[in-house]
Order: structure tokens, then C-alpha cells, then sequence
């Protein structure tokens, strides 16, 4: 064990108006490192008393900033890169203890995500025409903060969807109070400390700590925020719409995801099938956009079986301390529970284990690991093809024609993003406009940091990322006369 790992860390202030200050009323809760079921370090969980201060605290700070120009903010989000670079190998260390994440991965993909996120911010924000013309003339069109923002982000990739929110809200001219995960809220409180240091006006960055029955209802119901974004379930992001529903402010959802992945029997197998097993069990299979439905043309099923469970044979499990490209544990005990009991329904309902299967990985009895499985013969209606599970979990489902495998990746209450792998050009452009998701990837290619991140369907609404995310923390004006 890394003896930083038997360090307890003490965090159980919270960021307001430009202080760490005390809870009102102090209740202890400590964050598990999954990887040894032990506590690493122990927050606080706030109330509505400790929102309420927050949401003052942006209220008040939000005049001054929201009239500061374009410079300004561009040199807080400067500074915050210069800071946040500096102090990067603090982010992999607190993103390894609080969920899992094996050291490489965290330093590879997990911190830099924060150092995208702000750098396209800060291109988005230079490049933006607050004041514009109307189209036929007469009128000024003019973008403006739409005020003191919630943010509540989750834990599977915590401070990508910390940035994520935070360097658009702040390029807009917004205040914001962030609500992080409670069960891995190390990386927040160290972007808290990041953006301090950069020197952010007090009242303009709030951070609370709690759980979302609590902090989380508090600030969505609350008269003084204007606007909610939250990355999350969809079961959490539809409490978050209803609490917000009250006072009728903006709601921004990136939920959850059941992603398909179509593979033509023209792809490259080997590339094709190696690319669909690592993306889906990468950050061990906890993304909301990973390709967990693999669809397989029927005249390539067979050889495509053979190689998945070959590769698949091969994904290493192991301690996130250590260097290398395994994975690491689930976030915790429930959600190893929840997967276990998707594998076992899996099981029950007829679908064939390729690779994995029910409990740990041998020699990790300790720590929540889950066996890297793939399931063969799966039908499009079985439970395991239609619910989220959020691990390193893959079905493979086979299909006949180019419209029904269109047919069967639509069918699901999700679209955040669909992947599809063939030979032929046009066919990808063809099927690429046919899939109803907010992202599709072809042939194993990723995006860049300026490309809209968003869902269809019961997948959110809004966009994140670059411009796009810019746009969702503004308010349009018209002035005309």
C-alpha cells in the first residue's frame, strides 16, 4: 500500500465569498479510497444554511464581475492554467485516492481533461461577439451572464466536469456555488485551492460540499440561483428539473448514456474490436458516453466473438498505485454491488459470458474490482442491453442489415453518443446522420476539446465544451431603438 493511502486528510471546510470557512453544522463523512476500502480522507457534508451563504456570497460578488470585460476574465482563466499545470501531479494523486483511478490513466486523461476544458474556454471567450448586429439591422444583440449558476458534478471523471462548468460560467461573467461529489470531492476542493491562488474575486467561485437529497435540492430550488447544471443520472438530473421548476430557472443536463457501437462487416476486425473493448472499459467502463451496446453484422459475428474474447482475456485489472494501462476498482461498494447484480441478471436471462463474469478478479479481494465481462447472444430487449451499468460491462448483439442495426441503436431511452466502425466512407456518413445521439464517433476517432458534448433524448439537454458550453451561461438581449 502507497503510504500516502494511510494518511487521513482533513477537508471539512468549504470556499465562500473568498475564505475556507466552517460549516454551520459540521457532519463528518469519510471519502473511501475504493481501491482499499479504506478512508483516505474525511469533508463535511453540507445543508441549506451553508447554500444559502454561498448563494449571497455570488450574489453579491456577481455585479462587479459581470461587468468586467473580456481581457479580465481572459487573464483569471490564464492564471488558473499557469496554476493548475503547476500543480497537476496534486490533481493525479487526489483523483487516484478519492476514486480509483489508476495512476497512469489519471495522468494521461483524467488532470489534462481540466487543462482542455479551460484552454478551449479561454479561446471560445476571446473569439465570442458579445455585441452583434441584428441580421436585417436596426437592432444591437448582446450576450450577457445570466447570472449566479449551481454546478453539480459527478465522480467518475470529477474535475473534466468541474472545468467543464466553472470555465464557461466564469468566461461568461457568471458566479457560480459548486456542489462536487461527496464521495470524491478531493479534486474540487484542490481546483478551489487553484483558483484561489489565481486570485478570483471573492464571491465569484463558491464551493459546498454535500450530498444531493441536501446541498443538492437546496441549491436547485433556490430562488437566488439562476441557473442549474448538473452531470449526473437521469433519475438525479430529472429531481434536479423538478426542484428547479419553482422559479422556473435554466437547466443544463448531461445524464446518462447506453451508448451503441455498430461495427460493418467491412471494418477492420482486430482494430475495430480492440478500439470497442478498451473505450468501454476504460476508467473501468464508468463513463456516461462509453460504447457498451456492440452491434456485429452477422457475417463477421462468429470471427468477431473469437477476438473480442481474446482481447478481452487480456484487459488487466489492477492496484491504481502502480504504473501501467490496467484498470482500476468501481467508485464503491454499492455500485460494485449494482454491477454484480446486472452481470447476474445477465446470466439469468440467457446471454452468454465471453469473458468475466460474476465477483473479483483473482487476488483482489480487497477493493471494489469487477472482472472485465463480455457478454455474447444478447437481444436488444434484454435488461443488460437496455439499463446503464456503469462498469466494465460489454453486450454484443448481432444484426443483418445496415437499417436494423440503425433501428436497434435508436431503441433506447438514451442518445448522448453512438460509435460506429466501417470501411466504407459513405456508409459511416450515411449511418452517422441516422443515429439520434449528441456525439458520434467514427472509426475510433476522438473529438477535440471545442466539439459540443451533449445528449439526446433522456441524455440531457444543452451542450458543454468550448464555445458551445459558453453559449449555455448566456442570456440574449435585444435592444432595438
Amino acid at each position: 500500500m502507497n503510504k500516502k493511502d494511510t494518511m487521513m486528510i482533513e477537508k471539512r471546510q468549504f470556499y465562500i465569498g473568498g475564505a475556507w470557512v466552517n460549516p454551520v453544522e459540521p457532519r463528518d463523512l469519510e471519502v473511501i479510497n475504493p481501491a482499499t476500502e479504506q478512508p483516505v480522507a474525511v469533508i463535511s457534508l453540507g445543508g441549506a444554511v451553508d447554500v444559502d451563504r454561498a448563494v449571497a456570497a455570488a450574489r453579491d460578488a456577481f455585479p462587479s464581475w459581470a461587468e468586467t470585460g473580456v481581457d479580465e476574465r481572459a487573464a483569471l482563466l490564464e492564471k488558473i492554467i499557469e496554476i493548475y499545470e503547476r500543480r497537476a501531479p496534486e490533481m493525479d494523486e487526489a483523483i487516484r485516492l478519492e476514486m480509483g483511478a489508476p495512476v497512469t490513466f489519471a495522468r494521461e486523461q483524467q488532470t489534462p481533461s481540466g487543462t482542455g476544458h479551460l484552454q478551449s474556454t479561454l479561446e471560445a471567450l476571446r473569439a465570442h461577439e458579445f455585441e452583434r448586429p441584428s441580421p436585417r439591422g436596426g437592432s444591437l444583440l448582446r450576450d450577457e451572464p445570466i447570472g449566479i449558476c449551481g454546478l453539480i458534478t459527478p465522480w467518475n471523471w470529477p474535475i473534466n466536469q468541474i472545468v467543464a462548468k466553472v470555465a464557461p460560467a466564469l468566461a461568461a461573467g457568471c458566479t457560480l456555488v459548486l456542489k462536487p461529489s461527496e464521495i470524491a470531492p478531493l479534486s474540487g476542493l484542490l481546483f478551489a485551492e487553484i483558483v484561489h491562488e489565481a486570485g478570483c474575486p471573492k464571491g465569484v467561485f463558491n464551493l459546498v460540499n454535500g450530498e444531493g437529497p441536501g446541498v443538492g435540492t437546496a441549491m436547485s430550488a433556490h430562488p437566488g440561483i439562476d441557473m442549474m447544471s448538473f452531470t449526473g443520472s437521469t433519475r438525479a438530473g430529472i429531481a434536479v428539473s423538478q426542484s428547479a421548476a419553482i422559479t422556473v430557472k435554466r437547466v443544463a443536463l448531461e445524464l446518462g448514456g447506453k451508448s451503441p457501437n455498430l461495427l460493418f462487416a467491412d471494418a477492420d476486425l482486430e482494430s475495430a474490436i480492440r478500439f470497442s473493448i478498451e473505450s468501454c472499459f476504460s476508467n473501468s467502463g464508468q463513463s456516461c458516453d462509453a460504447p457498451t451496446r456492440l452491434f456485429v453484422q452477422r457475417e463477421v459475428y462468429d470471427e468477431v466473438l473469437e477476438l473480442a474474447a481474446r482481447i478481452a482475456s487480456g484487459i488487466a485489472v489492477g492496484d491504481p498505485a502502480e504504473e501501467g494501462d490496467h484498470i482500476g476498482p468501481v467508485i464503491s461498494e454499492l455500485q460494485f454491488e449494482r454491477i454484480q447484480g446486472h452481470i447476474d441478471r445477465g446470466v439469468a436471462d440467457g446471454a452468454r459470458l465471453l469473458a468475466g463474469g460474476p465477483g473479483k478478479p483473482e487476488g483482489f479481494e480487497t477493493g471494489y474490482f469487477v472482472r472485465p465481462t463480455v457478454f455474447a447472444d444478447v437481444t436488444n430487449q434484454m435488461s443488460i442491453a437496455r439499463n446503464e451499468i456503469f462498469g466494465p460491462v460489454l453486450v454484443i448483439i448481432p444484426f443483418d442489415t445496415e437499417d436494423e442495426a440503425i433501428e436497434m441503436a435508436n431503441d433506447t431511452p438514451y442518445g448522448l453518443a453512438a460509435y460506429l466502425q466501417t470501411g466504407n466512407p459513405e456508409r459511416a456518413l450515411r449511418v452517422a446522420r441516422k443515429l439520434r445521439a449528441g456525439s458520434i464517433y467514427i472509426n475510433g476517432e476522438s473529438p477535440d476539446w471545442d466539439v459540443p458534448f451533449g445528449g439526446y433524448k433522456q441524455s440531457g439537454n444543452g451542450r458543454e465544451y468550448g464555445q458551445f458550453g459558453l453559449e449555455d451561461f448566456l442570456e440574449l438581449k435585444a435592444i432595438t431603438g
